[in-house]
């Protein structure tokens, strides 16, 4: 795997062919994860964090924003060598959990194409099979996250699964949006994370993101982050008109 990218000195992104993960730096010498890649990732997840100079009983926090497969994916193999505690929106958490059936998105003809596409090179890549996870910590919106050395506000961002979240950091002006905003692949447009079980909701979320103030960088997990003229791509995006 690459090294590490740089997004502020205090975040990482870890590029992966489905699913960008992120290490963020905790004032205590210690680490969080935004998501965690398909399953199998964790040992390269481990191999970035060594690079920074951590040891995996330095990750404290596995933060996931949705339940899907190239977000929670290796999750349980995560907490399981590192001891580190997993949050994830309160709504999701059965799905986390394997608690109860995943709703199916509502893909259009393009979605369905894409999914389909993503999925048989998964299989090709033999992708282990998903472990559920137990769920330490269920986060709601207007939670806090403890222990990031700055605000951390919980968004809950419904559309894309039932309790997706995004993470706000006001004063790194910085957001983790989940799957609710991917960008184009030469990072110039902001668009809807595709495949929703409730499309008119990830679009209200969508818009509600993209209103928010304080946000300078956008660490998509799909596409390249949005880290120069934030404010104009956003208000330039159309997120009714996206995969139709």
């Amino acid at each position: 795997m690459d090294a590490p990218i740089e997004i502020t000195p205090t975040v990482w992104q870890l590029p992966f062919p489905v699913g960008h993960v992120y290490l963020v730096a905790l004032p205590d010498d210690g680490y969080a994860v935004v998501d965690t890649g398909v399953p199998g990732s964790a040992p390269a997840i481990l191999d970035a964090l060594a690079r920074l100079g951590g040891r995996p009983g330095q990750l404290r926090q596995i933060v996931l924003t949705h339940f899907h497969l190239d977000h929670m994916g290796s999750a349980a193999d995560l907490a399981a060598a590192t001891g580190a505690r997993i949050l994830a929106g309160a709504l999701d958490v059965p799905y986390v959990r394997g608690a109860a059936p995943e709703p199916t998105p509502a893909f259009t003809p393009m979605e369905r194409s894409l999914y389909e596409g993503v999925m048989a090179d998964l299989a090709a890549a033999e992708v282990p099979p998903l472990r559920h996870t137990e769920v330490d910590v269920a986060l709601h919106d207007g939670d806090t996250l403890d222990g990031w050395g700055e605000p951390v506000r919980v968004l809950h961002v419904p559309g894309h699964t039932p309790g997706g979240i995004a993470l706000h950091l006001p004063t790194s002006r910085l957001l983790f949006p989940g799957d609710i905003i991917a960008t184009s692949p030469d990072g110039s447009r902001a668009i809807l994370g595709p495949g929703n079980v409730a499309r008119e909701e990830a679009v209200a979320s969508f818009r509600r993101l993209a209103a928010l103030d304080d946000v300078d960088t956008v660490c998509v997990p799909h596409g390249v982050p949005l880290r120069t003229g934030v404010r104009a791509v956003l208000a330039a995006a159309t997120p009714e008109k996206d995969w139709l």
